[in-house]
């Protein structure tokens, strides 16, 4: 595909095929909902209610973000490969986060929330890796910290949340059945 880079908003968008413009307008809107419903699950009490709705909305937010990466991936492919494979890996860990909650795996707790942190933590890289060179404080940035970021606030918080969660932590009877 023969693009020819374009500002909207101030903002450098890398091709300007009516194509592109269109799956664009529709990963943003929908990137948008992956960072704040995934924001709001993970900051909920585990319970019915706000954290299951909101990480739903997440989990079918990430399907359509991942959908119009791959055809983003594809109009510019030597250029956004890695894009691609981010979300692969992204939608893969929310997958089977998702399927250990909802078929009790054993070690589910474990599994779900390992997954779903670094299902987050994928999606926050590729927003930082494709265009931290256009925010404010991250251009002042050299490019690895795109990368690594994301990694280095997100692992630690998920180290404290498998030591702090009431199901790992519990020593006699069965396991609660939260959602």
């Amino acid at each position: 595909m023969i693009c020819d880079p374009i500002t909207v908003a101030g903002i450098e968008v890398p091709c300007n095929s009516p194509l592109f413009l269109m799956v664009l307008a529709l990963h943003i809107p929908f990137g948008l909902a992956c960072v704040v419903s995934g924001g709001v699950a993970i900051l909920s009490r585990k319970a019915l209610g706000r954290h299951p709705t909101f990480g739903t909305i997440y989990y079918w937010s990430l399907a359509v973000v991942f959908a119009s990466a791959c055809a983003l991936a594809a109009m510019r492919w030597a250029e956004d490969y890695h894009l691609f494979f981010l979300g692969m890996l992204s939608f893969a860990a929310a997958s089977l986060g998702r399927t250990a909650r909802q078929r009790h795996w054993r070690g589910w707790v474990r599994l779900h929330i390992s997954s779903m942190g670094l299902s987050y933590i994928l999606l926050l890289t590729a927003f930082y890796v494709d265009n931290g060179k256009n925010l404010p404080l991250w251009k002042e940035l050299p490019s690895a910290a795109y990368w690594l970021l994301p990694s280095a606030v997100g692992l630690p918080l998920i180290a404290h949340a498998l030591l702090r969660h009431p199901l790992l932590r519990q020593t006699k009877g069965p396991p609660a059945n939260i959602p």
